[in-house]
């Protein structure tokens, strides 16, 4: 009977290699590994791990890819996410610092309402590793403002308040893909979408750069649509950068990349679109 429970027990590890939950493919759409992109991204000056949002594998490897960073870099590891506002920083630091505990630090700052499966691991990894973590977006209260009344309105601000923005005025590149794809889904293209959406990737990148320092990686946790624009952005304020991106994909089979899909990052994550959802 043990013998039998041993070889069902063969068979189910079997099956369970046979359904990898990822597949790592380089630009070309070649297979890699894990650890040769870590190797990788490792001479890059900024990462750009681009997700998707709700897929619990995403963020558990960009927890992984955080982990492997600290061991080579240490302090010259720097991250941010899309998912903190830049006004909240001083939170972020104080936390960090051990100023308080978690459970203040959620009542003081706009957190998505995944974060606590999702995105705090990453925070508590640099909490306990005592490594720098950036809020970089746009606060969305001025991205709404876009919305609703154009980028021109952000000239209204006081200066205190665009210091948490990247300098005004933004301007918009309304031919690359990301933004192209906003025009088509909108059905009449719409500009202040459009701009709102320019607002955030380029405060992103805004404070990317302003916090990167010479000899470290600055790892960037943000929506696969954000890369492109977060990479422009990065190269107008910082022409010399390194950039590596990462992409998250969702397709049906994961044995190789599919057609649409192809060149979109230096690295593509392939992920079944049926694995585990966080909401």
């Amino acid at each position: 009977m043990k013998n039998l429970f041993f070889f069902i027990g063969l068979i189910v590890l079997c099956s369970f290699s046979e359904r990898p939950a990822y597949t790592i493919f380089n630009k070309g759409g070649k297979k890699t590994g894990f650890s040769e992109m870590v190797e990788s991204v490792a001479k890059a000056d900024v990462v750009l791990f681009g997700e998707v949002h709700n897929v619990s594998i995403a963020h558990w490897l960009e927890l992984q890819l955080e982990k492997e960073l600290y061991t080579l870099k240490k302090k010259d590891l720097i991250v941010g996410a899309e998912m903190l506002e830049a006004d909240d920083q001083i939170v972020v630091d104080e936390y960090l610092h051990k100023r308080f505990e978690y459970n203040t630090f959620k009542n003081e700052v706009k957190l998505w309402k995944n974060f606590d499966t999702d995105y705090n691991p990453l925070l508590d990894y640099a909490h306990d590793s005592e490594f720098r973590f950036i809020a970089t977006n746009a606060p969305r209260r001025y991205a709404n403002i876009v919305y609703y009344y154009g980028m021109d309105s952000l000239t209204h601000l006081t200066s205190e308040a665009q210091n948490w923005l990247a300098p005004l005025p933004v301007q918009v590149d309304t031919t690359l893909k990301s933004y192209k794809d906003i025009a088509e889904a909108s059905g009449h293209g719409e500009n202040n979408l459009i701009a709102a959406q320019a607002l955030k990737d380029a405060t992103m990148a805004w404070f990317i750069n302003k916090n990167y320092k010479k000899g470290s990686v600055f790892l960037h946790f943000n929506g696969s649509y954000h890369n492109e624009a977060i990479s422009y952005y990065l190269k107008k304020y910082n022409p010399g950068l390194k950039i590596i991106t990462i992409s998250c994909i969702e397709q049906e089979q994961i044995e190789s990349v599919e057609k649409e899909n192809m060149g979109i990052a230096d690295f593509i994550i392939a992920i079944p679109t049926d694995m585990a959802k966080s909401y």
